[in-house]
């Protein structure tokens, strides 16, 4: 099987042969200078996970880079377990889930089927489906908000439930994510602890503050003149049939579900785009709503929306130092509410 196979699900027992194959040690891979791009791309994952609850694609294009994202996914469960935090835990094994359904979505049915085996899930076809026993069904589905999940509403035959090949990678993404919840923290030796201990502090850091989050009360009558300028741009660009990017599409429909839009209007602004699918795009909203997953996301930080080339044209309320504007929806606070104290507006974007 191809190395690149294992770099897009290195979770899978042959990647990890693969690697024993190649006789690399985990104490190089901790200390080596020759690893540190792995190490690096390790510490980017757990972040992506943080910032956008999936771990953004990398291209690769020979088998040492394929080897470093075998080897980034080993040391990414490294750096989680030393900082021991189940918030933590909880969102990075949400983000290689969210990461392997979608790649899922776009395979071969037959390296779907093997990725399930991996994973200790039985399928088998059934007329260009993959059909899954109705156990396992229930246990992955169970978390599952939508009405079309209810076992009430699927068909069972011969104890087997036939799902298409989007509902499967579904599945697959909560089965990885019940894993790794499951398999963390490791049991990590000290030594190691202390040769990651930057990265480490920093992921703790990081973590402190995601789980201090904006709190989607308090915002009033939406108001779209109040927006922040980044939003506008991208509504801007939605209502013009652009295609926005991931990170793009991510930000904007947090903010506009913080803000109190439903699900139906935040698809109806998508609906111009070129590659406009209904269901997907709902999909993909109640995904980010917490419809669907059980984890409602909030919208990226000002040094996030920057760092990933959707903040744009930033206003003077944006870069005034006094103001303290570290957030879109603290941006639209400040708009909705001119005379309230910015401490108390601070005060009420934080949660414990």
């Amino acid at each position: 099987m191809e190395v690149l196979h294992f770099a897009k699900y290195p979770f899978v027992k042959d990647a990890i042969e693969y690697i024993d194959e190649r006789e690399v040690s985990l104490d190089d891979v901790i200390t080596h200078e020759l690893y540190l791009p792995a190490r690096k791309r390790a510490k980017a994952r757990v972040i992506d996970a943080l910032e956008y609850g999936e771990i953004q694609f990398r291209s690769m294009s020979n088998d040492e880079e394929c080897l470093e994202e075998i080897l980034s996914y080993a040391i990414a469960r490294i750096l989680v377990s030393g900082v021991g935090d189940k918030f933590l835990i909880k969102r990075y094994a949400l983000a290689e889930g969210v990461t392997l359904a979608e790649r899922l979505e776009h395979e071969e049915l037959e390296v779907v089927e093997d990725v399930a085996y991996q994973l200790g899930i039985t399928t088998r076809f059934d007329e260009e489906q993959l059909a899954i026993h109705f156990s396992d069904y229930l246990r992955l589905a169970s978390r599952m908000r939508s009405k079309e999940w209810k076992l009430i509403n699927i068909e069972i035959e011969n104890g087997m439930v036939s799902l298409n090949q989007i509902k499967f990678a579904r599945l697959m993404q909560q089965a990885l994510q019940d894993r790794i919840e499951q398999e963390l923290p490791l049991n990590i030796p000290d030594s190691i602890k202390k040769s990651l201990s930057s990265d480490i502090s920093d992921l703790k850091g990081r973590a402190d503050i995601r789980r201090s989050q904006i709190s989607a009360q308090d915002f009033g009558k939406v108001t779209v003149e109040n927006f922040p300028p980044c939003m506008k741009h991208l509504i801007a660009m939605a209502q013009a049939g652009e295609n926005l990017p991931h990170s793009g599409r991510f930000a904007l429909t947090t903010f506009l579900h913080h803000i109190g839009l439903s699900v139906d209007d935040i698809l109806a602004l998508f609906a111009s785009s070129p590659d406009f699918d209904v269901s997907k795009t709902k999909y993909q909203i109640e995904h980010i709503t917490g419809e669907i997953s059980g984890t409602e996301y909030v919208p990226p930080e000002c040094s996030t929306m920057k760092s990933y080339g959707v903040c744009f044209e930033p206003d003077k309320l944006c870069e005034n130092p006094k103001a303290k504007v570290v957030h879109p929806l603290i941006y639209y606070r400040i708009k909705n509410n001119p005379r309230k104290p910015q401490a108390t507006i601070n005060r009420a974007s934080s949660k414990s």
